[in-house]
């Protein structure tokens, strides 16, 4: 089993929720978060005043899959959420040891 963890830009998640739902991919977690990268925020004028906003807005998502997914879900995460920008995002794969459904305990693969 893998955690998909992918940080985009927010006008790109139904993008990546319909790409991800063509690999059988129904249940992801949707956190609004603030960051910079490479990116390193821009300048804004506000009635006058200049101000540098440092943390820009991103969603972070995270997928819970089998292993042998992985490389479908992760392809088809770079092509939903790709622009061609700075600021495109960050996909980060990791193992998953154990995974518990709280209302059956159901444990591993047939949790997700």
């Amino acid at each position: 089993m893998k955690l998909i963890t992918a940080i985009i830009k927010p006008f790109k998640l139904d993008d990546v929720r319909e790409a991800l739902t063509q690999f059988n991919v129904h249940g992801m977690t949707v956190t609004e978060v603030r960051g910079f990268g490479r990116q390193k925020g821009h300048t804004e004028l506000y009635r006058g005043a200049e101000y540098t906003v440092d943390f820009l807005p991103k969603i972070k998502l995270e997928v819970a899959i089998h292993a042998d997914q992985e490389e479908a879900v992760v392809d088809a995460i770079i092509a939903a959420a790709h622009t061609g920008k700075v600021g495109d995002g960050k996909i980060f794969v990791t193992a998953l040891e154990q995974v518990i459904r709280i209302r059956t305990s159901e444990e591993g693969a047939d949790a997700i």
